[in-house]
């Protein structure tokens, strides 16, 4: 309880702020984990979820409100006498007041989104078609020409093409000196996009970039009877030693399967950095102790494309490529395919609902006022 007769706004900003910082990494925690681990969650209005942006500026708005009236109890008394004149000024009930009805606002806002839980499994048709990502994971991938490096790029491309996909199904082979299939394929976004978090390197033992045989075993992914449309698409900076691309995308293309590449990397080229932990200690050396450099290899990408009859992209860090190449695969034959969704969705609002309005109930009924440190004064029977 302060005694001064004026708010503690340096207090009351840390608290404040790290109350919410705490809050949005908690909410952003949840959000995502409900995103990945619970497909039969949904929200039925998340365009209401940008109404949670208000509270930053509430956030803001009452702080400053806190130092005008600061400014102002200064001005209408000296600091000696503030506490007497204004008995009872409350920093902590202030704040706790701001705190339950902001965070009662931002319940409002997610139960006004309309959370919603499925109860059953429907099969539902799209149209659509199968592709099958080869995805280069050998040490070159984690060369830092594209920002942060290769491997978070492909990454990310990998997600933006799992989030396009509507109606299609997806299947994903990995590839450095071998390669195996990390993901049949499937119409299970979510089985995908929890692939993401363990690519890296470590994945294949064998290092170096066997592009030939991961468009061959993709080659032998397709299911008999799947669609129409079949799609390989080649994520990698093209280093290829140990085989042939040209004729495992040529041997795909003869059976009617497109074969698109994406280039990740640049024609200069960059060191392959090596690290202890997530620290770099130094860059890898060839055995006469020269820096390795590894570069985007264009001309063998674009020659695996044209073989496989589809087109080639080059990656950066700010475009991935992925847009265009979604955009040729809604160009190809569309097939009528199966799948299963959660469907009988029930409201779940009431839950949230119910801490919004137990916030803001205890927010308005808590005053911002405590008892004076002098409050024996005022009693009529110490006067």
């Amino acid at each position: 309880m302060s005694t001064r007769g004026t708010y503690r706004i340096g207090t009351l900003i840390a608290v404040v702020l790290l109350v919410e910082v705490l809050a949005w990494a908690f909410g952003l925690g949840l959000w995502l984990s409900a995103e990945r681990y619970l497909p039969q969650f949904r929200l039925e209005r998340r365009w209401v979820l940008w109404g949670l942006f208000a509270g930053p500026v509430l956030t803001l708005l009452y702080l400053i409100g806190l130092g005008l009236k600061n400014r102002a109890l200064r001005r209408f008394s000296s600091a000696p006498l503030l506490p007497y004149m204004v008995p009872g000024v409350s920093s902590w009930r202030s704040g706790l007041k701001f705190l339950l009805l902001r965070h009662g606002f931002s319940f409002a806002v997610f139960a006004l989104a309309g959370p919603q839980m499925g109860t059953r499994l429907e099969e539902v048709k799209a149209e659509g078609v199968d592709v099958v990502v080869a995805l280069d994971v050998s040490n070159s991938m984690l060369a830092e020409d594209l920002k942060p490096d290769r491997m978070e790029v492909a990454k990310r491309a990998l997600s933006q093409l799992i989030d396009r996909m509507k109606g299609d199904r997806l299947g994903i082979v990995v590839f450095a000196g071998e390669a195996f299939t990390q993901l049949p394929i499937t119409a299970d976004r979510s089985a995908a996009k929890l692939f993401l978090s363990s690519i890296g390197p470590d994945m294949v033992n064998a290092q170096g970039t066997a592009i030939g045989a991961a468009i061959d075993l993709a080659h032998r992914s397709f299911q008999p009877g799947g669609a129409k449309g079949r799609a390989i698409l080649v994520i990698s900076d093209g280093e290829s030693f140990e085989d042939d691309g040209e004729a495992a995308a040529k041997s795909a293309a003869g059976d009617g399967i497109v074969v698109n590449t994406i280039g990740l990397g640049s024609p200069e080229g960059a060191p392959i950095p090596e690290r202890r932990g997530r620290e770099v200690v130094g860059f890898k050396k060839d055995r006469e102790g020269q820096t390795v450099m590894t570069k985007l290899n264009e001309d063998m990408l674009r020659r695996i494309a044209a073989a496989g009859q589809g087109e080639y992209v080059r990656a950066s860090a700010a475009d991935t490529g992925i847009d265009a190449l979604v955009a040729h695969l809604r160009n190809m034959d569309q097939t009528e395919i199966g799948s299963y969704t959660f469907a009988g969705h029930e409201d779940r609002y009431q839950y949230f609902l119910a801490i919004a309005c137990a916030l803001l109930l205890l927010g308005l009924l808590m005053g911002e006022r405590g008892l004076p440190s002098n409050w024996n004064s005022f009693l009529p029977w110490t006067a």
